[in-house]
């Protein structure tokens, strides 16, 4: 291959932030690229010049007349005399159309960081601290200790010469510390820890202390029947102490979650215009380049000189760059298009309409290789009505139907997930019923197949899935 067809194809695979930052680099290091200007602003100002308005500038509105001082007081700061404009994310403009906390992201503290702070706090002698320092290491996010006693103790020994029941004394203390529930070795150790924090008259408060106690396992098998023989409950009763129980927090950690969210620019947006699907690239999504004619001009020909070579070079670089980002913004368009065109269905009734496709039929159709479709279906984002999808969403492979007909695995998994959410939660389908039900709709399924389905979807087992009536 060509380094052009190379450097094509690389474009075609990336992201678009990956887009982004590759156009940003050769804008810098191309002088014959240059970024086109919106001229917007210069046609308003051309028009408010002939219309002979005048319009104010804000640096001479009188809100910012005022001077600077040469010097400040020696006890002010500089955000005591200035607005520095942090409050301005209290205020956003009400008619900008974008929510303020679209660019404000914020860093929070860490559960560990949360964990020493507390610990600082706290009267330890230099050894105890040394062994909380080391106990809240091995504790993961989502604030449960992933080392047993007996190892940290084994660890520990070699260097302090100390005794287990010391090693238990802090862990102790350490979970009395924020969240409630935090160092605990399992789930039940969870629950136990968050119950102790509650008043002792706290409704059906002694029967959820017992329960998750003696009675853990039963309630984990969700095995109703005999939890209420065992504890002597009725079943309304029973439903108040698990309600008790379920109102814990499993994951006490998960609140101090650091993780920043991603965002995802879409690549293409579907509209629906005169009752027919389009398909619109996202312009916005790259900025729009262009030859710089300044050094365009500056090339002589027969000139061999190494500053014009130079810029020989580059315009020769540059152009092929501009028409592999053409030949991407192609490409992205055909795929798009023909996928908007064979699955109208889903975006007019749902997921349940989806039809199955791969990615050889949309290959065939806009007459391209089956690796560059995939290369444009990875990572490409749509933006439709029912939310946006990335484009390897809408290939499926497919299960006969009695009719002679084919069902998509994707319009499968939204009928499994439809009777999961409308199913009695006191008797949960299982997955050979699920099967039975498919199959009465003519969608022949096996119960291996509906468990597959079930599974990528995060759904439970029935057995896990069953609930007090």
């Amino acid at each position: 291959m060509t380094p052009q067809l190379q450097q094509a194809i690389r474009l075609l695979q990336l992201s678009t932030l990956e887009l982004q930052s590759e156009v940003q680099e050769a804008l810098e290091s191309n002088p014959m690229l240059e970024q086109e200007e919106s001229g917007n602003n210069e046609v308003q100002d051309a028009a408010s010049g002939a219309n002979g308005s005048e319009r104010e500038s804000p640096l001479q509105s009188t809100e910012h007349t005022e001077t600077i001082p040469d010097e400040l007081p020696t006890d002010s700061s500089w955000e005591d005399v200035f607005d520095t404009g942090a409050t301005s994310y209290s205020t956003p403009d009400p008619d900008s159309g974008r929510d303020i906390m679209e660019t404000v992201t914020v860093s929070g503290e860490g559960l560990h960081d949360h964990l020493l702070w507390q610990l600082e706090l706290t009267h330890f002698s230099d050894t105890d601290q040394h062994i909380a320092r080391n106990i809240i290491d091995a504790i993961d996010t989502d604030g449960y200790l992933t080392t047993s006693i007996a190892e940290i103790h084994k660890q520990l020994d070699e260097r302090l010469g100390i005794e287990l029941d010391e090693v238990r004394a802090v862990l102790h203390r350490i979970q009395q510390f924020d969240p409630i529930g935090v160092a605990a070795q399992d789930l039940r150790e969870n629950l136990q820890l968050q119950l102790q924090q509650f008043d002792a008259d706290t409704p059906w408060l002694k029967e959820a202390r017992l329960l998750v106690r003696d009675h853990f396992n039963l309630l984990s098998s969700r095995n109703y029947t005999r939890l209420a023989s065992k504890m002597k409950l009725a079943t309304d009763d029973l439903q108040h102490v698990i309600h008790l129980i379920q109102s814990l927090n499993p994951r006490p950690g998960s609140a101090f979650d650091t993780a920043e969210p991603e965002y995802i620019i879409p690549d293409v947006y579907v509209v629906k215009k005169n009752d027919r699907w389009q398909v619109e690239l996202n312009s916005d999504a790259t900025p729009k380049l262009r030859i710089n004619k300044l050094y365009a001009n500056m090339i002589k020909r027969g000139n061999n000189s190494k500053d014009n070579s130079y810029l020989r070079d580059n315009l020769q670089e540059a152009r092929w760059f501009l028409k592999s980002l053409q030949s991407r913004h192609e490409t992205l368009l055909k795929v798009s298009s023909c996928i908007v065109e064979r699955q109208h269905a889903f975006f007019e009734h749902g997921e349940e309409a989806m039809r199955p496709m791969v990615l050889r039929s949309v290959a065939d159709a806009i007459e391209m290789h089956e690796s560059t479709v995939s290369r444009v279906t990875t990572r490409k984002y749509m933006h439709t009505p029912r939310g946006i999808y990335e484009f390897k969403y809408f290939f499926s492979s497919h299960v006969s139907t009695e009719s002679g007909g084919e069902c998509s695995a994707t319009a499968i998994r939204a009928i499994i997930k439809k009777l999961v959410a409308a199913e009695n939660p006191a008797k949960p389908l299982s997955d050979s019923k699920m099967a039975s039900v498919l199959a009465e709709q003519g969608i022949n399924v096996a119960r291996r197949t509906i468990a597959k389905y079930r599974e990528s979807l995060s759904i439970s087992p029935s057995n896990e899935r069953k609930r007090l009536a």
